[in-house]
């Protein structure tokens, strides 16, 4: 039974019209066949050569000759333009029905109506029928072959490549900062960027932004996932915002591509002056070794050998081979080639680079991702002597404090600067919200004030002009605007699974080896309960992630023995979580394939519990950032409700409210955590336990974070990467009140010597315990330290009528 709406049923009478008229004693049968053809597949044809090859056929063999093919023709143009018209003019509308529909009820009702119907085939014709079978049945072959060409379209678009969204930018042009540029006497290595926008897609992500590097300084740029820190450094590096043209700019953003160049060799490439400068030595002393010199070789070799000794070129060697060994690298794997190592090394290889080329902005994204503890402790030495700017995206608080001097934050589309490190920030943001909201109340009750006087004597004449005076005054003052506050972040763990008696998992005297001249661990004891906050810390390579797929039973012990409780569910947070996401479609869409069968609500809220809200579920995996995509792996993690976890480098990508609020979660939950990460945060959050790989053993830390941290510092000044005593000539110029505070603090923790000459008292004050003092040719030490010292400047100063 086939049932329309009155315009259809009307639309549909006209080509019903149209072929009884044509075809007047056509069968009954070969007729509801034209016209379910018809209203079937009415809007799937694209013209009447379509509709022809559909019914054509069938059409001549009823004409029985009367009518000619292009007769045919014209009624199926006839047809087709009925077809169109009711597609143009018939749109599908939407209506709220009064009552729930009971599909289940509709269908049994129409099992046994189904059963008896009968195709056109089925039912026993009278001979009187003048259709040719084999035509209709390819008539009805041809209508086939195109909806499968069609469908065979649509499978092709959807498994297309899916095409990203574009960042852009753009700023105010100044014809002055042009000239200057243009003229070639800018020298200044400062970078100043007034009113710029920056886009991704139909995305604002910056707007009238401002953005002021000064040479020297070290900038930490913060903010919330997603809103778009790496995004502003790739439109730094591309300079689509204008930076100088003198200003050498390095974006540490893609792996070293492999090669048959050795490491050292790799780093020492990225110096392109002392590169050119070697080659064309070379080039020179091939000339004159081959007698076609012209006499001016030698001349020109004097000058490259004066540049080579004033940059230091006999000495890069050995600055980059200390660069490679503070990140990580062995003196063998220094004389590796660059194929040879995976994509987490070659990305250190490219770090490296960076550092010695020593460009006048370094650009860093996250850079302690791909380090362990030792080599973010040896980076955050190294960058605090950096000379030239740096703009760094980091979400380690412990990494900001200790190289940043200055946080350029991220919020509402604009940027807002803070001096001094991570620490002085967050305390200068509650000092500002605090004022704001002092100025916020202020002024709403001074309008409040002037609005109860303006209603009070709106409608008296004696105070008219006092009315409209006030009412200026409120229209001129400034707008109104509530204070912004960032929203907190929460998660949410879930835990509902009952509580399993120990062991719940156990490794014992376990050995494993991947190839039997290299061991990995041997007699290996190790076990975790529901309660253990256990953290796996240790260098690249030393067999972090193999032990943790040894306790989840991915890699079987070569000896030993395993062991986890029957009830054991562990959820898995992958080091590379993101190989593991379906980039190409939506998150809801991803929980749906991963976990068939729940209504798109539930998809929802587990995608909620981790921010990835509205809109944000909607979109393309592939657009997210990279904490978003964090944190769609978390809800695909949680999602079975597993009652241990087992985390490798889960703050990858984070920003500091979600590893906040992932440190509270994993504190609240009820089940068993193994992690492993390089988060000195995280760590003092959360663990308990602190495990050490290293040399084929796990062994346990008593003294936690901090007397690990001490082996590591120890180990850095017996290989001299570290230095063990500091000598300071006036250190607090230039520096604020802040940075001399923290500058202060962090000598008083430094574990080697320290002589500093400073005129700055509350410096003297704060970290020396001996004072010396130079006069006549005589240094002499003031037993009674500052405040002695200043008593006799005082009465120096009063025998000489100073005072």
């Amino acid at each position: 039974m086939r049932i329309l709406c009155g315009r259809s049923r009307c639309i549909m009478a006209t080509y019903v019209d149209i072929l009884r008229s044509e075809f007047p004693e056509i069968d009954t049968e070969v007729f509801d066949y034209i016209i379910g053809v018809l209203d079937c597949g009415g809007a799937d044809f694209e013209d009447e050569e379509e509709v022809f090859e559909a019914i054509g056929g069938v059409l001549q063999e009823v004409s029985a000759d009367c009518k000619n093919e292009e007769d045919i023709r014209d009624i199926c143009l006839q047809m087709f333009n009925t077809l169109q018209l009711n597609n143009c003019h018939t749109p599908q509308k939407q209506v709220l029905l009064d009552a729930p529909v009971q599909l289940s009820q509709i269908s049994a009702g129409y099992v046994s109506a189904a059963n008896n119907v009968q195709g056109i085939w089925q039912l026993k014709r009278g001979q009187s029928s003048t259709v040719d079978t084999r035509k209709l049945e390819k008539a009805e072959a041809k209508l086939k072959a195109k909806h499968e060409r069609r469908n065979e379209r649509d499978s092709q678009k959807t498994s297309s490549p899916l095409v990203l969204e574009e960042a852009s930018a753009s700023q105010a042009s100044s014809k002055k900062d042009n000239r200057v540029d243009s003229s070639g006497k800018n020298r200044s290595y400062d970078v100043r960027i007034e009113n710029f926008d920056v886009s991704f897609g139909e995305r604002s992500l910056l707007q009238a932004a401002e953005l002021t590097l000064t040479s020297g300084r070290r900038y930490g740029l913060i903010g919330r996932n997603g809103l778009g820190k790496t995004t502003l450094l790739k439109m730094l590096a591309s300079r689509s915002l204008h930076v100088p043209a003198h200003i050498s700019i390095l974006h540490v953003e893609q792996e070293v591509e492999g090669d048959d160049t050795h490491a050292l060799q790799s780093v020492l490439e990225s110096d392109t002056v002392r590169e050119g400068l070697l080659a064309e030595e070379r080039r020179l002393n091939a000339c004159i070794a081959a007698g076609t010199a012209d006499g001016m070789e030698s001349v020109r070799l004097s000058e490259i050998y004066a540049k080579l000794e004033e940059i230091e070129a006999d000495k890069a060697p050995a600055r980059a081979s200390v660069i490679l060994a503070g990140l990580g690298f062995s003196p063998r794997m220094q004389q590796q080639t660059t194929k040879e190592f995976s994509g987490g090394w070659r990305m250190r290889l490219a770090l490296a680079r960076a550092l010695f080329a020593r460009p006048d902005l370094l650009l860093l994204d996250e850079p302690t991702n791909m380090l362990d503890v030792r080599a973010i402790l040896w980076l955050e030495n190294y960058l605090q002597t950096w000379q030239s700017t740096i703009l760094v995206v980091s979400h380690d608080r412990n990494f900001l404090n200790a190289v940043v001097t200055d946080i350029v934050h991220l919020h509402s589309q604009r940027l807002e600067s803070y001096r001094g490190n991570y620490e002085n920030f967050v305390k200068t943001k509650e000092d500002r919200l605090k004022n704001q909201h002092r100025e916020y109340e202020a002024q709403l009750q001074y309008r409040e004030h002037i609005q109860v006087f303006i209603d009070r004597f709106r409608y008296n004449a004696n105070r008219a002009a006092q009315v409209q005076s006030k009412l200026k005054l409120l229209e001129k003052l400034p707008e109104l605007k509530p204070i912004e506050k960032e929203s907190e972040v929460t998660l949410k763990l879930p835990d509902h699974f009952e509580k399993l008696s120990p062991p719940v998992l156990q490794l014992d005297e376990v050995e494993f080896y991947y190839s039997p001249d290299q061991p990995i661990f041997n007699g290996l004891c190790l076990s975790g309960d529901l309660e253990s906050r256990i953290c796996i810390v240790g260098e690249n390579g030393a067999g972090k992630t193999t032990l943790l797929k040894l306790l989840m039973g991915d890699l079987t012990p070569i000896s030993g023995i395993r062991h986890a409780h029957r009830n054991l569910k562990i959820g898995y947070f992958s080091q590379h979580h993101v190989d593991q996401l379906d980039l190409n479609v939506c998150s809801v869409e991803l929980l749906l394939n991963k976990f068939p069968g729940r209504p798109e609500e539930e998809y929802r809220h587990q995608l909620g519990r981790y921010g990835v809200t509205g809109e944000l579920a909607t979109r393309p995996v592939a657009s997210l950032s990279g904490g978003q995509k964090s944190r769609v792996a978390f809800a695909q993690m949680t999602m079975p409700c597993p009652n241990f976890y087992v985390l490798d480098e889960p703050t990858n990508h984070l920003d500091m409210e979600t590893i906040e609020a992932l440190a509270k979660a994993l504190n609240g939950f009820k089940g068993g955590v193994v992690l492993v990460s390089h988060d000195e945060r995280m760590i003092r959050l959360v663990c308990r336990e602190l495990w050490v790989c290293e040399t084929g053993k796990v062994r346990r830390v008593e003294g936690g974070f901090d007397e690990y941290r001490d082996v590591l510092e120890e180990q850095f000044r017996k290989e001299g990467y570290l230095p063990n005593f500091y000598v300071l000539d006036e250190p607090t110029n230039h520096l604020d009140m802040e940075t001399i505070e923290a500058l202060a603090k962090a000598l008083n923790g430094f574990k080697g010597g320290v002589v500093l000459v400073s005129h700055d008292e509350r410096m003297i004050r704060l970290v020396c315990r001996e004072l010396w003092v130079c006069e006549t040719g005589k240094v002499r030490r003031v037993e009674g330290g500052f405040d002695e010292y200043r008593d006799v400047l005082e009465e120096q100063f009063r025998k000489e009528g100073y005072l």
